[in-house]
């Protein structure tokens, strides 16, 4: 579609108006017909050129009037083919009338009309939907799909992009993110999409197809983090210890933070001008926690505070990202490889002090991920399983571990912690994906923990360093926006394919895993790794959700004679020399 003409673009703006409802949307594009200028057919190309994309997560986009842009009817479209699949997975239920959805949404800009108008699609397609009354975080919507006993489940998020834009996540009905085959199968109905269901809201109330929700998943939802902590008592009795500041980015985090970690005493401070949720983000450019810049309030409020812990979450929490004061008296940020391994140490460490560690206990981690993690696993008698990038895939690996258990395997592996290194942890089977509230809850244990025993985070850092070799990660990524931009990426990954690098950074490449066809058991991915004769890892992948590609890499040096800080350089050194050279691929 990419090569539509101008009259062809035209075409579809018009037929977009006659299908658009809303009045915003359908009144941009008219503006934008009526100006026939240079500027606004260029616009008009961006918005038409192609369908947005309702990919294996859902959709992402820039919010507006358009085929390729989010909006009403965008999301209704979606919507209808995702209800129609479901429909078809599970005929008896359609036939029985009990199919159940479950929808939640976050601060951004229309999203709570995006998550009514699927609500209603869902409920003239037959499924019983229930909508929380008010914005409510990702984590929280993977565990409503289980409590709630949902076919299927909807967030309306962006989770970490600018406030331009919005998206829409879709959720099988065991809690996580759909995977094949559902996703595929899904994509296919929705491309399919000729007629929408429709339904109003007051029909759909009357007939008990839309019913809202909030305190009666609150708290169970409440009581399930606070269940997963190991040490409640000790939070109880040193609560007065610890000073915690906190930030929700204009998000959906400081409804649950605040009340579970006040519930224990805690004394959370919460940056003032980012606690209500707002979907212009007015004091960051991007409001995610892996982004320095978005703490900065956070750390300056910190310091003020003179606070043990700064904890943020991204708006619809499901990412968590902390910073912790260093011997200078200044704050280190914590990187999602870092504050992964601190987890996973904390979690074994605590499972096994308590005589709960069980047989074959295991954590999982992505491709992309720190391998320092397997490191920590191991040193506690456990083991730490790679699965592709996504929670979705951390959560496949879940349900193939319960299901191997339940058939009586006793080599099957028990799930003890999920992670990523974009800040993502899991610690509970309840929930399956990313959960910033549990990870701030059980951090915040974490930190008096280790006070209690006079030791920082950053302490307990550089002992597993100690132990587990000094490892640094490496993140690079560049956007391709618009028509060419997925050419671009394609290009860049072929032309590894076809000529791969035999060094990075100097260092001789020993092996090159390309999963794009699947590989060593992983499923089908646009991903390649190469790894180097040193042990370092480089992987290269385009983004599942954005125009970009990225790149990761993941390097180690034992701490010998010459100490952590000669280690540290050793790294820093090796990774500036591979960043050189994946630059000079991309064009950076």
């Amino acid at each position: 579609m990419n090569n539509l003409n101008m009259s062809q673009i035209k075409e579809r703006a018009n037929e977009y108006i006659v299908k658009e409802k809303d009045a915003h949307f359908r009144e941009e594009v008219e503006k934008l017909l009526s100006q026939n200028t240079e500027d606004a057919d260029k616009e008009l190309t961006d918005r038409f050129y192609q369908n947005l994309e309702f990919g294996t997560g859902g959709l992402r986009g820039v919010i507006g009037g358009g085929y390729n842009r989010m909006n009403t009817l965008v999301v209704k479209s979606a919507t209808q083919g995702l209800a129609s699949y479901i429909v078809k997975t599970f005929p008896e239920k359609a036939a029985s009338g009990s199919l159940k959805a479950v929808i939640a949404f976050d601060s951004r800009h229309y999203s709570a009309e995006f998550a009514e108008a699927a609500a209603l699609i869902f409920g003239a397609n037959g499924i019983k939907t229930y909508l929380f009354s008010a914005l409510r975080p990702t984590p929280q919507l993977s565990y409503a799909i289980r409590f709630l006993g949902c076919d299927t489940g909807i967030v309306v998020t962006a989770s970490h992009n600018p406030p331009e834009y919005n998206g829409y996540k879709a959720y099988w009905n065991d809690g996580s993110q759909v995977i094949p085959p559902h996703d595929a199968g899904i994509i296919d109905e929705v491309n399919a999409v000729k007629d929408i269901k429709e339904i109003s809201r007051k029909e759909a109330l009357d007939k008990g197809l839309l019913v809202i929700i909030d305190k009666e998943v609150d708290e169970p939802y409440q009581e399930l983090v606070k269940a997963c902590l190991f040490r409640p008592e000790l939070i109880k009795a040193k609560a007065n210890e610890v000073k915690i500041v906190f930030t929700p980015l204009h998000g959906t985090g400081a409804f649950h933070v605040e009340k579970i970690l006040g519930e224990f005493g805690l004394n959370v401070i919460t940056v003032p001008e980012q606690r209500e949720g707002d979907g212009n983000f007015p004091t960051v450019a991007f409001p995610n926690p892996e982004e320095a810049a978005a703490l900065e309030m956070a750390l300056a409020l910190g310091a003020k505070e003179k606070a043990d812990v700064v904890m943020a979450t991204d708006p619809d929490a499901d990412r968590f990202g902390i910073a912790v004061p260093n011997k200078s008296g200044s704050f280190t940020l914590v990187t999602g490889n870092q504050m992964g391994v601190l987890l996973a140490d904390y979690i074994f460490l605590s499972l096994k002090e308590l005589g709960r560690l069980p047989p074959n206990a295991a954590m999982i981690n992505s491709i992309v991920t720190t391998g320092m993690q397997k490191k920590v696993a191991q040193y506690y008698g456990g083991d730490c399983v790679e699965c592709l990038t996504g929670f979705k895939w951390i959560a496949d690996v879940m349900r193939k571990w319960e299901l191997a258990a339940a058939a009586g395997d006793k080599d099957a592996k028990t799930f003890v912690f999920g992670t990523e290194e974009s800040y993502g942890y899991n610690i509970d089977t309840q929930v399956r994906d990313k959960d910033a509230v549990s990870a701030a809850a059980l951090t915040a244990e974490m930190t008096l923990y280790w006070r209690s025993l006079g030791k920082s985070l950053l302490d307990r850092l550089d002992e597993l360093y100690a132990i587990c070799g000094y490892w640094q990660e490496l993140g690079i990524s560049k956007y391709f926006q618009g028509p060419q931009g997925s050419s671009i990426m394609n290009g860049i990954m072929e032309e590894y394919r076809k000529n791969p690098p035999k060094t990075l950074g100097g260092i001789e490449v020993a092996k090159v895993r390309d999963i794009k066809n699947g590989a060593d058991g992983f499923p089908p991915s646009d991903v390649l790794q190469f790894f180097l004769t040193d042990g370092t890892v480089v992987c290269a992948r385009p983004s599942g959700t954005e125009p970009k590609i990225k790149f990761y890499a993941s390097c180690c040096a034992e701490v010998n004679q010459g100490g952590l800080e000669a280690a540290k350089a050793e790294v820093t050194r090796k990774l500036d020399f591979i960043k050189k050279d994946i630059r000079a691929v991309i064009g950076d």
